[in-house]
């Protein structure tokens, strides 16, 4: 067993949600939350930072940790064990660009009913709810706008 550690962000601006669409040689295909491998030397948020803004192009601040998942998948040298750390994380505009090096085509903003639906993966959408409910959460307290 391979075991991978990753981290990635349930990013919000104006209460929509950053998504992206890989599409790779249509063997991988659907919409996905930002992540990525965490670098040597590298902290988690650190590394959730650089991915969002790697992936996607857009500028963030980590407002807070929202959780992990786990997933495992099949690679020529054996199965991969994926953990991945999730920050909810606000963006200072809606502006997205999908990095097309990472077989990223599409990229965007949604409500959450809409990007919930389309996320491809069932864990991404457990740490969406998660994350969009602390959101709500900090917003019905005047926090999200006020600190972050």
């Amino acid at each position: 067993m391979i075991e991978a550690t990753s981290c990635g962000g349930v990013v919000i601006f104006r209460g929509k949600i950053l998504l992206l669409y890989k599409n790779y040689k249509r063997k991988y295909e659907g919409w996905v939350l930002p992540k990525g491998t965490v670098e040597y030397g590298e902290e988690y948020p650190e590394t959730a930072l650089r991915e969002v803004k790697e992936e996607a192009g857009a500028r963030c601040d980590i407002v807070k940790y929202v959780g992990k998942s786990h997933y495992s998948f099949e690679v020529s040298e054996g199965t991969v064990s994926k953990e991945v750390h999730w920050y909810l994380m606000k963006s200072d505009s809606f502006f997205s660009k999908p990095q097309r090096e990472e077989f990223f085509h599409d990229s965007g903003y949604y409500k959450f009913h809409e990007a919930y639906h389309m996320l491809k993966f069932a864990n991404e959408k457990r740490i969406l709810e998660q994350a969009y409910d602390e959101y709500l959460e900090l917003k019905k307290g005047n926090l999200w706008g006020k600190y972050f």
